[in-house]
């Protein structure tokens, strides 16, 4: 006896069952696209915002720099040599080509013609060379940094220009008789943020009253 062979067509409710399966899947993906989307945008967000924070820092650190660089010009401070005495018209001897690095007179530097100095010292150096200032050295300021909490990885620097004072009729006068030639001081200092590769720099003249 020969059976013919009969195919049953799915009936709707099979049919129904597997349109909703595909739209179920398709919604999933969609959903998964959009929390890894979202999940991106808030990472992104938050490193930004601490980008935003070490920069903060690190500024900060920079402002404080310049500030101890002006009590190291004028005073007073607690160092007990004659460094306030060297910031003065009456001798410049002490600010040199590419900065002085000895222990009395570092960080004193005579401006360059090509390059700017600041531009060519390295501030990461703290060695006992280093043409550059660490913040406190001169005045007996204490300045917190560390890796112990969000702070600045490392202590701000800074370097001392002597330069022509530019202010109105500054450079009028000259060397005549006893007079010497004003000038003024352009201070350069490098503040770093709670990582040591965030880094600020900041620069001002002054001029000692």
């Amino acid at each position: 006896m020969h059976r013919q062979a009969t195919h049953r067509r799915p009936d709707r409710r099979q049919r129904q069952r597997g349109v909703t399966l595909v739209i179920v899947l398709m919604l999933l993906v969609i959903v998964t696209l959009l929390g890894v989307g979202a999940a991106r945008i808030a990472l992104m967000g938050e490193r930004q915002t601490r980008n935003e924070r070490d920069y903060q820092i690190a500024w900060q650190a920079a402002e404080a720099a310049l500030m101890d660089a002006q009590f190291d010009i004028r005073g007073p401070n607690s160092y007990t040599g004659q460094r306030v005495a060297l910031f003065t018209p009456d001798d410049i001897s002490k600010f040199v080509p590419g900065c002085n690095t000895s222990a009395d007179f570092r960080g004193l530097c005579a401006p360059s013609e090509g390059k700017p100095v600041w531009a060519q010292v390295d501030f990461l150096d703290d060695s006992n060379s280093a043409p550059t200032v660490a913040y406190g050295t001169f005045t007996g300021r204490a300045f917190d940094s560390g890796t112990t909490g969000v702070q600045p990885a490392r202590a701000p620097r800074y370097m001392i220009e002597v330069v022509r004072d530019q202010t109105p009729m500054g450079s009028a006068a000259s060397n005549t008789g006893s007079k010497a030639a004003p000038i003024m001081y352009r201070v350069t200092a490098m503040g770093f943020g709670p990582r040591e590769d965030v880094q600020v720099v900041l620069q001002i003249a002054f001029k000692k009253e």
